[in-house]
């Protein structure tokens, strides 16, 4: 039945692919292309429009920069788009998020898929724009967007690692399911931007050597941590396209990798999106990787892996999908192959309402006075502030808004390009911790501004002690210091600047300077509060045992300085959780290079770390208690727990529910997050909530990637952090499988 079905189905093809014949207002007939016909199924739309196509303007098709085709009506589009934390690189003034990792710390899934719809309403109002312009087919105003970056950040040193979710594959899949929900909408008929899954897999880093090594992870650690999030995002979440990474997979580029990308992707999963090279990612096969002997035999063996979209043509002057005209003619590849892959990237297309009337497109009425929206801007002021996590507070905080005089110091106290992160776009307004600090306190305060050092050496011509004079009348310092997107980034982002390399850290440790100028403010007498802005895990045993608070703060977006000063000063209570382990220092880690997953992450690190995944204050307190467990079928089980506020200020409490098996055949991890919630509570206020677990929650993925059944016992711990932190709040209980 399954080939009679595909055959009847290919016919109608055939007799549906040059026109169909619709009927007028004025009751005459008029001859209609199938692919125009919005009466009929994208799938055969789309197939039919492939059909018209001659071969070179198939495989013109198939790279980032696709030409128009006039003779079929169909206009230059250019596939490669950023909207990391904010539509990038358009040049539009845009609402620009807290950089990903940042997000991540929010713990909140709600306004992650907000962020993502905004992201889209602004995107579609730069692409309808465009047109009014004339503009059609510009890069960075299109609608097929390469976000999220859903790879595992199992190493702090690595540059990109702020482009994730963190280092948990779950934290990883609800976040990266949330924001691909906004993003493509929740129209029956149309995406409202295609968001792109990436990068298919296990990838990260070192920058240095992404165009050329190999990965040869065990089963168990590609199925239970490298893989997840993407299941989630193509299965759950309905993603519209994978991008597939630079890197080799036991021995063959992830590209042309017919396990990833055939058996998993396409046929365990399902998947019927379009799949993307990374940019130059094709072309490495024959100039980096070596695996295939020339640019023909690399696509073929894309395709063949159903690559469907080539980015970038890095290496060489031409795209090596351009090799393809001359494969299909060598009968290196039928032309069929080709057919299928143009029809995905037309069926795309189609989806975003690209072929279809303006007026039966609901998205293309969005007008480009959107852009930075009030409500965008209060959005992002939102996840800024969710997103900071308090990591120390000896009493000091919240500041009391009547200080005389306040000091603000180091390289990031005014320094708006650290607040954008990466891939990033341009916001209209930037608030950096000197305008929000000095906003909040207006006429009331003395705000004494000094740099006081770079990021890694001495301002020329000064001295630490140089610095310390011109702050000697503050009551309290701000130090804001860290690293930004100088220092960790993309391969190239970067210099050789000591401790960093091509993008990625050679040391975790908070550069010297800073803590020597810390030191020196201390030991003059000054309280010192250190805000730290980074990407990634900074290991900073000074200012742990010294600082009077540290912050962490990320790349807060547009408005971190006024997140900052609000929290600074009790406006708003914090109530960020680590997204990735901060470790102690870099005897800690593991080879960089080395993908075994063994101590890394807190799902598998036996030492202490500085601080815990899951670990953040708050300026009050809660506690967690009357934990119930109710199994409802098969291996589903029913958690609830009470949540209360016991402090004397209100706020957001992130609730985290971590498993742990007793018996480590069954999951070997130490222990693993299966559920969070937010959930905002008033001085006193008590709320009940309730996870639910399933099958794939409790034992590790087996060798096949199937879900293994749980047996034995098993540990379901709830709280503001893990169960073995010192803030831990909440109550642990077991649960037996027969």
């Amino acid at each position: 039945m399954k080939r009679l079905s595909l055959s009847i189905l290919s016919l109608f093809l055939i007799l549906v692919s040059f026109s169909v014949t619709a009927q007028t207002s004025a009751g005459t007939k008029k001859t209609v292309p199938t692919y125009l016909d919005e009466s009929i199924d994208f799938e055969v739309r789309a197939q039919a429009i492939v059909k018209l196509m001659t071969l070179k303007e198939k495989v013109e098709q198939m790279r980032e920069y696709a030409p128009a085709i006039p003779r079929l009506g169909i206009p230059t589009y250019f596939w490669w788009n950023e909207t990391l934390h904010g539509v990038a690189r358009s040049k539009d003034t845009v609402t620009v998020f807290p950089q990903a990792i940042a997000m991540a710390a929010c713990f909140d899934r709600q306004a992650m898929k907000v962020m993502g719809d905004i992201c889209a309403t602004e995107a579609r109002a730069i692409y309808n724009q465009s047109f009014l312009d004339g503009d059609r087919g510009a890069q960075y105003k299109g609608l097929t967007f390469w976000t999220p970056n859903i790879n595992i950040f199992r190493d702090p040193r690595w540059g990109r690692g702020q482009e994730t979710y963190g280092e948990d594959p779950y934290l990883t899949g609800q976040l990266g399911v949330a924001i691909v929900k906004g993003l493509e909408g929740d129209n029956p008929r149309y995406l409202k931007t295609s968001a792109c899954a990436k990068h298919f897999a296990v990838h990260s880093g070192p920058e240095s050597t992404r165009h050329t090594f190999d990965v040869d992870v065990s089963d168990a650690d590609l199925w239970n941590t490298y893989l997840p999030a993407f299941r989630d995002l193509v299965v759950d979440g309905k993603v519209s396209s994978v991008m597939c990474a630079y890197n080799r997979f036991r021995g063959k580029p992830c590209c042309a990798n017919q396990h990833l990308m055939v058996d998993v992707l396409r046929n365990m999963w399902g998947f019927k999106g379009y799949v993307t090279s990374d940019c130059g990612a094709v072309t490495d096969f024959w100039h980096t990787h070596k695996t295939y002997k020339d640019a023909e035999h690399s696509a073929v063996a894309a395709v063949n892996a159903t690559t469907d979209l080539e980015c970038g043509s890095f290496w060489s002057k031409n795209w090596t999908f351009n090799s393809l005209t001359k494969a299909v003619k060598d009968s290196l590849i039928d032309e069929k192959e080709l057919d299928i892959a143009v029809g995905r990237l037309m069926l795309t297309r189609m989806r975003l309402g690209m072929f279809d009337k303006k007026e039966n497109v609901p998205y293309s009425a969005i007008p480009y006075s959107i852009l930075n929206a009030p409500e965008h801007a209060a959005h992002a002021l939102k996840m800024a502030h969710e997103s900071m996590v308090l990591l120390k507070n000896n009493g000091l905080l919240p500041l009391n808004k009547n200080l005389k005089n306040i000091a603000v110091v180091g390289p990031n106290a005014d320094a708006e390009a650290t607040l954008l992160g990466n891939y990033n776009g341009i916001p209209k307004q930037i608030v950096t911790v000197l305008d929000g600090i000095t906003e909040k306190l207006g006429d009331s305060s003395k705000v004494i501004y000094a740099q006081g050092v770079n990021f890694v050496e001495l301002l020329e011509g000064e001295s630490l002690q140089d610095a310390v004079a011109k702050v000697q009348d503050a009551d309290v310092v701000v130090f804001v210091g860290g690293i930004n997107s100088k220092y960790e980034g993309e391969q190239g982002d970067t210099g050789n600047i000591p401790g960093f390399f091509e993008g990625d850290r050679t040391s975790i440790m908070l550069p010297k300077v800073q803590t020597d100028m810390m030191k020196a403010l201390s030991a003059a007498g000054k309280k010192v509060i250190f805000v730290n802005m980074s990407g990634s895990a900074m290991g900073m045993p000074w200012e742990v045992e010294n600082a009077d608070a540290i912050l962490q703060a990320w790349y807060g977006g547009q408005s971190a300085g006024t997140a900052i000063a609000d929290i600074l000063f009790g406006d708003y209570n914090p109530s960020g959780k680590l997204p990735v382990t901060f470790y102690k220092n870099d005897q800690d880690l593991p080879d960089f290079s080395d993908y075994k997953m063994e101590n890394r992450t807190y799902r598998y690190f036996k030492g202490e770390p500085q601080y815990a995944f899951g670990y953040g204050l708050s300026y009050t307190t809660y506690k967690c208690s009357n934990l119930q467990i109710v199994k409802t079928h098969g291996m589903n089980v029913r958690v609830e727990v009470t949540v209360e506020n016991t402090g004397k200020k209100s706020g957001d409490e992130v609730v985290e529910l971590y498993i742990s098996a007793a018996d480590k055949d069954m999951n070997p991890a130490i222990r693993s997050l299966k559920g969070f919630q937010r959930v905002h509570l008033a001085v006193g206020e008590k709320k009940i909530l309730s996870f639910d677990l399933n099958t794939m929650d409790w034992a590790a993925i087996a060798d096949d990637g199937q879900a293994q059944k749980p047996r034995g016992t098993y540990s379901i711990s709830i709280g503001g952090s893990q169960p073995n932190d010192a803030i831990f709040n909440g109550v642990t209980e077991t649960y037996d499988f027969e």
